[in-house]
């Protein structure tokens, strides 16, 4: 989940309104007396002042009554991370991937060009694996010693399939006695659950 933050908002330039504002990786949500959610694609004009932030899109205007907050929303809206950055491949990083990746083309190319070493075999920082339905989940207490101290295994795996439920990768993981920290959009296909 991404932040959020009790504020008021005007949309359509009525008169402003209380709610909750909620950001994510790839759109700005307003709860409120009316209710708006637009992905940053669709956004046509981002800027903040005077601790509001403004958001130009066919559905809108909407300005966002955030303070201090205003401003930083602006720069993660205007410059999102990658899927690297969320995934938290840096250089000299060694990482595994274990699995069918089909579903994202480039993700070797994408962790090479991040100047991470990618090995087939032994110890490593990060290591991705790919699972499409519960039962490839029993392979994580194996896996998991494959990890570095201080490492991460990531399970990717689809959205919305009977196959494989976020609950059962959250369970395999903590039976594997790691702690899941932290959920990341891998594709507009599929999810990414970090343990450590």
């Amino acid at each position: 989940m991404g932040q959020e933050l009790e504020c008021k908002a005007r949309i359509r330039h009525q008169a402003a309104m209380p709610g909750k504002a909620q950001l994510e990786t790839d759109f700005v949500l307003f709860r409120g007396r009316e209710r708006f959610k637009v992905s940053f694609g669709e956004l046509t004009g981002v800027r903040a002042n005077g601790g509001i932030l403004k958001l130009e899109f066919a559905g809108g205007p909407a300005e966002l009554e955030l303070g201090a907050a205003a401003e930083k929303w602006a720069r993660k809206i205007l410059n999102p991370p990658s899927l690297m950055d969320k995934l938290g491949v840096k250089p000299g990083l060694t990482v595994r991937v274990i699995g069918e990746f089909e579903f994202e083309a480039g993700f070797g190319k994408d962790i090479a060009a991040r100047q991470a070493v990618v090995v087939a075999k032994g110890k490593c920082d990060l290591l991705f694996v790919a699972a499409a339905r519960s039962a490839e989940l029993n392979r994580l207490p194996k896996l998991k010693a494959n990890l570095k101290p201080g490492g991460a295994l990531w399970v990717i795996y689809p959205k919305g399939v009977p196959e494989i439920k976020e609950i059962e990768v959250i369970g395999a993981g903590r039976a594997a006695g790691m702690k899941d920290v932290k959920v990341a959009r891998f594709s507009a296909t599929h999810t990414g659950l970090k343990f450590v």
